[in-house]
């Protein structure tokens, strides 16, 4: 039947860990940077290759834009985090993170929201080169 791997299944497992451990810390209810500062802590404590506050170009049909747009965290060189800190998951947040992979051509990006009870976490595939 086949691998039935996930993308980057052992990185994917360490960051969402690390971002678990920094929930269960921090709780709900922090400003965004808050979890931003806490969660580079916690990388650097795993020893989770990152970049922080990224300036990545966006692409245009093959061609670089002069906008760019600043990712929270950019892992092994292939992952992009967003971070959220709101009650809920709003559309408009899925989105963002679909147009950030497209248009940068990253392969994973992983949407984390540590506004709720529960640490709550989407992963999207750019499906671009697919």
């Amino acid at each position: 039947m086949g691998d039935n791997k996930l993308l980057f299944e052992e990185e994917t497992y360490k960051i969402i860990g690390a971002c678990m451990k920094v929930h269960r810390n921090l709780g709900a209810g922090f400003l965004e940077s808050v979890y931003q500062e806490a969660l580079e802590k916690e990388f650097n404590s795993q020893k989770i290759n990152f970049q922080k506050q990224l300036k990545l170009k966006l692409m245009y049909d093959g061609q670089p834009m002069k906008k760019f747009f600043v990712a929270d965290f950019v892992c092994f060189e292939k992952i992009l985090i967003e971070i959220k800190a709101a009650s809920f998951l709003i559309k408009d947040a899925e989105a963002q993170v679909i147009n950030y992979l497209r248009s940068t051509e990253l392969p994973l990006g992983l949407l984390v929201n540590f506004g709720q009870k529960s640490l709550v976490w989407k992963r999207f595939i750019n499906t671009k080169s697919a």
